[in-house]
């Protein structure tokens, strides 16, 4: 089917603070553990490039670790420390900006072993200064803004889940006091960025050991747990769904990107599951594959200012050329995610 009169909507430029894009499409975070011992090399920057080259108008980087002994436990996950690895990220900077493209880093802390109830408060000092030194290291090598990685049960997300943090300190407690840490991390990566860097921030209900997890049952708890984000100094939220056109609660067509929207007036991102069908898990445990959904919904979401941009994962993973193909019309000429495609990564 052919999209061309409609799918215009996802190619109108977008503006907030220093980010000037030229459409809407967003290429979502997606770890593939290609950077050894850390440092992101040639092949990354190639990889970046394709996908900017063929008008993605955001990319956010795999997930980037901070400098702390237990931000990551995959040797192959990259840095965003140590001057090796930054003058790798310099390069990929280099060659997306070269092409016109737009790219920010997901700044990233895999969490702790047990729960977050282990860490001191002096430990948890130095987990907030890594996170603004990586702040500060993305406006130096020239990124156009920064993501700080708040979902899927990592450091972050753990702070805010009542199962993964049993503090009774000022880090711990109801939903609200719960956002403490993070908050500190965005305070503290304002101050290292300034107010005109964009600052987003990515949260999800749902948990990697629990699907059907919420952290907020209903609108009002959910704009409890966001007005301190806004406050700190969140720019845009990327709201992680695992389908984007399911509504976040009842009686309401909203998605947790319109919701988010709706409560704060600030900028959303939507994602989960564009431009696939059926199951991510089944296509690699079942062998079944996913093809391309219609996005019909989403172009009419988008229209009506549901959200603003749209995150692409595991469709732009296999084609780095998908954004090129909606745009103009080449929907035939797609790559489904398949397992076999999803073995090239290129």
């Amino acid at each position: 089917m052919n999209y061309t009169g409609s799918v215009q909507a996802m190619f109108k430029p977008f503006t907030f603070k220093s980010l000037n894009l030229s459409n809407r499409i967003v290429m979502a975070p997606m770890t593939r553990q290609y950077s050894p011992d850390g440092v992101p090399g040639m092949e990354v920057a190639e990889y970046y490039r394709r996908r900017a080259e063929n008008g993605v108008g955001l990319i956010v980087t795999e997930g980037t670790v901070i400098n702390h002994p237990d931000s990551s436990n995959q040797i192959n996950v990259p840095h965003f420390f140590g001057e090796v690895a930054l003058n790798g990220w310099a390069k990929v900077v280099a060659e997306v900006h070269g092409v016109g493209g737009k790219i920010i880093p997901q700044i990233w802390h895999m969490g702790a072993r047990g729960s977050v109830g282990e860490y001191s408060e002096s430990e948890i000092r130095k987990m907030v200064d890594a996170f603004a030194q990586a702040a500060f290291e993305a406006k130096q090598l020239g990124f156009d803004g920064m993501e700080l990685h708040g979902a899927h049960e990592y450091l972050i997300d753990q702070f805010f889940w009542e199962k993964t943090n049993p503090r009774t300190d000022r880090y711990g407690g109801d939903m609200v006091r719960r956002t403490r840490f993070a908050v500190e991390v965005i305070e503290a990566c304002r101050r290292a960025v300034g107010p005109e860097f964009p600052l987003v921030f990515r949260f999800s209900q749902w948990k990697g050991s629990d699907y059907t997890a919420k952290l907020a049952k209903t609108p009002s708890e959910l704009e409890q747990f966001l007005v301190p984000l806004v406050d700190a100094g969140v720019d845009i939220f990327h709201c992680s769904t695992r389908r984007f056109w399911e509504p976040e609660f009842e009686d309401s067509p909203l998605n947790l990107a319109g919701w988010t929207k709706k409560l704060t007036g600030k900028p959303t991102i939507t994602v989960g599951s564009v431009g696939l069908d059926g199951e991510f898990l089944s296509s690699l445990t079942e062998g079944k594959g996913a093809g391309n959904a219609k996005i019909d919904s989403l172009i009419d979401r988008l229209e009506r200012g549901e959200f603003d941009l749209v995150a692409v994962g595991r469709a732009l993973l296999v084609d780095p050329s998908w954004a090129r193909k909606i745009r103009d019309g080449r929907t035939d000429e797609l790559i489904p995610f398949t397992s076999e495609a999803l073995k090239t990564l290129y």
